[in-house]
């Protein structure tokens, strides 16, 4: 008598249901720098402790390092500019923003003023995304509009020319 077959199971995905894309790598590096930037800003720790911990993370494997680098020293070792330059646009202190929010705020307002390689929709959008995956409720509504205004400061030529 032969075995009996095993049968797809209910949970399996049904045919033609879409997957969600993989996640590339920059956006690992971007939630990475997120994870270890939220901790800088919540215990003020040194922020080369934190790096150590984060590449002993599962998947650091997967980050594009030279961006979750550039993004995770940079926002910190710029972090005064970059609040300054979030200030002009936020409705409270930048301290008193959510540590999540601000830290997705700062790599947003980062990638903006120096990863020009990087079109300021895809910058936006990356930090509203990271604000959907980390952030509360609606904070990707305010990251977004709070990045629209700082883009129009640090690209204006770009924003200029999109609208």
């Amino acid at each position: 008598m032969n075995a009996p077959q095993k049968t797809a199971s209910k949970t399996a995905a049904k045919p033609g249901a879409k997957r969600a894309p993989a996640k590339s790598a920059r956006r690992r590096s971007r939630e990475a720098a997120v994870q270890g930037l939220y901790q800088w800003l919540l215990t003020g720790e040194d922020i080369g402790a934190i790096n150590a911990l984060g590449r002993e993370q599962e998947g650091y494997a997967k980050l594009d390092v030279k961006h979750y680098d550039a993004l995770l020293s940079g926002c910190v070792n710029e972090a005064a500019d970059l609040d300054a330059i979030l200030s002009r646009h936020v409705d409270r202190k930048t301290t008193e923003l959510s540590p999540i929010e601000h830290a997705i705020l700062m790599i947003g307002a980062y990638e903006l003023k120096h990863c020009v390689d990087i079109p300021y929709r895809v910058a936006i959008n990356e930090a509203v995304e990271l604000a959907k995956s980390f952030g509360g409720t609606d904070g990707h509504k305010y990251v977004n509009g709070v990045l629209d205004r700082a883009a129009v400061d640090l690209r204006p030529v770009e924003v200029a020319a999109k609208r």
